[in-house]
């Protein structure tokens, strides 16, 4: 009557039957249910068992009587998919930590640039999290003067700083523009293991963007009247490319 349904809901091909049995017949016996349900009894005895564990069916047992079963409110088929949504979201969870990786080995065996975009804070938020996943050193490229004016940059740069401190992974960071005279908040001994700065002075004309090299990878976010635009390309050969002009700078910047 309902094994179709209740297949949907997570449940095997057995314990659908067995199910089925007792909300069309109601309390019965292991024998009965296996019985109607056209399964062998140690068989049907393992999916009642199983069904018990999952809180979908009660066993009543009585002194010197054999134990009768009956199914439980049909609500708490609702806890399946529950847990099937929490499955979801895990195994969604565990796709998108691997996604980077297997996008960098195809573009790479096929040498092929892969190139994403993204707008918004959502988008940067992407882009931030991405370097997480980096297997190299994150190198940073920033005019940091110019994006204190953004207040989200401030937010979302913030909340990165502790997930990327929480890692371990480490970064050098070229700012553009003189050291200045001191720096706000305090120490953080953590993270200052982790990254190391540098600065080019009055070298480069101010500019409202970020450039990170990492892992194969560069991405690219600009600031501009309002709007925020983060792109993400994949490719080996304009990795190394922009990693090299970076070690060109820092070798010439003042810690």
């Amino acid at each position: 009557m309902f094994q179709d349904q209740l297949q949907k809901f997570g449940l095997t091909k057995t314990q659908s039957a067995v199910m089925d049995c007792l909300f069309e017949h109601g309390q019965m016996k292991a024998a009965d249910v296996a019985k109607l349900a056209n399964h062998p009894r140690g068989v049907a005895y393992k999916a009642l068992e199983e069904l018990l564990a999952l809180g979908l069916v009660e066993k009543m047992e009585k002194e010197k009587e054999v134990a009768k079963w009956r199914a439980t409110h049909p609500r708490n088929l609702e806890k399946i998919l529950e847990n099937k949504e929490a499955e979801l979201n895990q195994d969604k969870k565990t796709f998108e930590d691997t996604l980077p990786s297997l996008i960098s080995s195809y573009n790479i065996t096929l040498n092929k640039p892969g190139v994403k975009f993204y707008e918004g804070g959502s988008g940067m938020r992407k882009i931030l999290d991405d370097t997480l996943t980096s297997q190299t050193e994150i190198l940073l490229f920033i005019n940091t003067n110019t994006l204190q004016e953004d207040g989200e940059f401030k937010t979302i740069n913030a909340e990165y700083k502790l997930k990327r401190k929480y890692k371990g992974i480490k970064k050098r960071i070229l700012r553009a523009g003189k050291k200045p005279e001191m720096t706000f908040g305090t120490s953080d001994d953590k993270y200052d293991a982790i990254t190391e700065i540098r600065y080019l002075n009055d070298l480069i004309d101010p500019f409202k963007s970020i450039v990170q090299i990492y892992d194969a990878k560069i991405s690219y976010q600009i600031f501009d009247k309002g709007n925020t635009i983060s792109i993400l390309v994949e490719d080996r050969n304009i990795y190394e490319m922009n990693k090299a002009w970076f070690e060109a700078l820092w070798k010439i910047a003042t810690s």
